[in-house]
């Protein structure tokens, strides 16, 4: 960096290369990564396109680490991640969703210290076609009969009747409630190897947003 490559414009920014630069470590280069990954206009891109994104308008040192370690850390992105991992065999095309919400998958976060509320942990419900999700807070002493009315009044209601569910093996998807339940709306069900994201190596604002919608 030289003297040459910076400008200073009126309203007080700092430009490197016509660049805004953003200090290190700051709120802002987070917010710049969240809006660059997690906003419905980018939709959990991979970490080159989501720097491929970001260069031409912002830089600070590191920013092209700090990207990859943000997308690596995604709890979206590593859910998603899980399901499309498959025993090994011949290739499978994958198929996209035509409509929001109407193949998704789901899983829990499960270990985390219990709230007042007897919270321990989280159940998460992504859309297959633009990876938003919801993260419902619950106990894991919760019965099938619970999780179904958390289902319908959460994602039915909210979203409709999805044409096709992925989830692990816990015995809560496996009971013959839940499959019942699911025959009765019309969903397919697919069960796939149980997968359960560490909560360690989690961004600490990832931890934060998820504490605050357990309490």
């Amino acid at each position: 960096m030289t003297q040459k490559e910076l400008n200073l414009r009126q309203d007080g920014t700092l430009l490197f290369r016509g660049r805004v630069c953003v200090p290190q470590d700051s709120d802002l280069c987070h917010d710049i990564l969240e809006e660059a990954h997690s906003s419905p206009f980018f939709l959990h891109p991979g970490s080159t396109k989501m720097y491929r994104t970001i260069r031409p308008h912002y830089w600070w040192k590191g920013m092209k680490r700090d990207v990859a370690e943000y997308v690596a850390k995604c709890l979206v992105c590593q859910l998603v991640k899980a399901e499309h991992q498959r025993p090994a065999g011949p290739l499978q095309p994958v198929q996209i969703p035509q409509w929001k919400w109407d193949e998704i998958a789901m899983d829990f976060v499960s270990g985390l210290p219990k709230t007042a509320r007897q919270h321990d942990a989280i159940w998460v419900i992504i859309d297959r076609l633009t990876k938003s999700a919801h993260f419902l807070p619950i106990s894991m002493t919760y019965s099938t009969g619970k999780l179904a009315q958390i289902y319908i009044d959460e994602i039915v209601r909210l979203h409709g009747i999805p044409s096709s569910i992925v989830s692990d093996r816990d015995p809560r998807f496996t009971s013959a409630l839940w499959q019942s339940l699911q025959k009765a709306l019309g969903s397919r069900v697919s069960l796939s190897t149980a997968f359960h994201p560490q909560t360690d190596g989690q961004s600490k604002r990832t931890i934060q947003t998820l504490e605050a919608m357990r309490r």
